[in-house]
């Protein structure tokens, strides 16, 4: 198995600084804006878009989610293996918000589908947006496109995306794995 620097720290630092910064030109001051992570690793970018919007930038109250998807999976039930919820935490009303889900990688597009039928369980949004830190454009299987990309990756076959955060891996870094 080996693996290739897709973003090393520092183009990851600049590519959060840049959605950032993407996110303020449409959202201005985030009043009818919510952030929503997709567990489990949206989050991580989640935590960090909201923390660089709030001491960098001066975005007052940005409101951040998680949602949970495994119930909402169309492989759910199938497969030989079980899958393992994570945990929903949105304790704000999101009917006639302006959402922003954010994940890490957008692959098959089949992760946002059972997002955007879970969001419904807490109210019907005024409009829902896409951010992704990597965008494996080669790979959907479903017609889901980004509104926000850090980075487009053309990675096919058995080559899969590793993006790795300092909370979690020890190290912020986006790898290309081959198997």
């Amino acid at each position: 198995m080996s693996q290739k620097v897709l973003l090393n720290a520092t183009e990851v630092h600049i590519a959060l600084h840049r959605l950032a910064c993407q996110l303020i030109e449409n959202h201005d001051t985030f009043e009818n804006t919510v952030l929503i992570g997709i567990q489990p690793r949206g989050i991580f970018l989640a935590q960090r878009l909201k923390q660089l919007l709030e001491s960098d930038y001066k975005i007052r109250n940005v409101q951040l989610g998680h949602l949970d998807i495994t119930f909402y999976r169309d492989d759910f039930r199938r497969g030989g293996h079980t899958l393992e919820a994570n945990t929903t935490q949105i304790d704000f009303i999101v009917e006639d918000k302006k959402v922003v889900f954010i994940d890490d990688v957008l692959y098959t597009g089949r992760s946002i589908r059972s997002a955007l039928t879970a969001i419904q369980s807490f109210g019907r949004p005024l409009e829902i947006e896409l951010l992704t830190l990597i965008d494996r454009r080669f790979s959907r299987h479903l017609p889901i496109q980004p509104d926000y990309r850090g980075r487009q990756v053309d990675a096919i076959g058995e080559e899969k995306v590793k993006v790795c955060w300092q909370e979690n891996e020890g190290e912020d870094a986006v790898y290309l794995v081959n198997k």
